[in-house]
């Protein structure tokens, strides 16, 4: 790649960007222009995969389309009350076990108290799942596919390929969520989007710049120390 068409660096070192990266659930409305997507997307194409066959797929949507869309998505979600989810993979444990349970319902009820949301206000709890289908108000809303026929390696590809994603954009001062939620209403995502039925919807994600006003861009998550998840043998 000639210096003429390499992507321009990120504004935020690497390491500070992936410190600052958090899934942001509120966003202003400020666009963020096709090009910046486009330099974000290549900077994040550099992940390794296997062979380097690069499978991913990317569905940007913005715009009149991304509203449309999100009117049809939470429509959905809040009238059928998710039965209109088209499960074709399981993102989370089939029965839920400690350590992850515990951790899960941390981030959680964090979530929910930040909100004033009460362990009963099931309609409120509704209310704010049904934000993901609004793109938590993000101007830009990337969906990605995987072809049905990859295997484990490549979905493994596509996380690298995310996490370039939102390190890029933490970069360049955007923030991100990536959501899952978005999978099981591939129906409606193939409605609005050229997505092939001979590809797999893996999640979305929210792309924009964070709303501080929004209490939920307040939740903290903690870390693991490396110690408890890493044995060092020989260094």
């Amino acid at each position: 790649m000639s210096e003429r068409d390499r992507p321009p660096a990120p504004a935020l070192a690497a390491d500070e960007a992936l410190r600052t990266r958090r899934s942001v659930r509120g966003f202003t409305d400020e666009p963020v222009p096709r090009a910046k997507v486009e330099e974000i997307l290549a900077l994040a194409a550099r992940a390794p995969s296997g062979s380097n066959i690069q499978p991913w797929h990317v569905y940007v949507v913005a715009g009149a389309a991304k509203e449309a869309l999100s009117r049809e998505l939470v429509r959905d979600y809040l009238e059928n009350e998710g039965r209109g989810q088209a499960q074709e993979y399981h993102y989370y444990p089939r029965e839920w076990r400690e350590p992850y349970l515990g951790r899960r319902r941390k981030l959680g009820w964090g979530l929910y108290r930040l909100l004033g949301i009460g362990r009963e206000d099931k309609e409120k709890m509704r209310r704010q799942h049904a934000r993901n289908y609004e793109f938590f108000g993000a101007p830009v809303g990337p969906i990605f596919t995987l072809e049905r026929d990859m295997e484990i390696g490549s979905w493994l590809d596509l996380g690298i390929f995310l996490g370039g994603i939102m390190t890029a954009a933490r970069g360049f001062g955007l923030d991100t969520c990536p959501q899952a939620a978005f999978a099981p209403y591939h129906p409606v995502l193939r409605k609005h989007l050229p997505i092939p039925d001979d590809q797999i919807v893996v999640c979305g994600m929210s792309l924009g710049r964070a709303d501080p006003a929004e209490p939920a861009n307040t939740l903290a998550t903690e870390r693991l120390p490396v110690a408890d998840f890493t044995r060092f043998v020989g260094l």
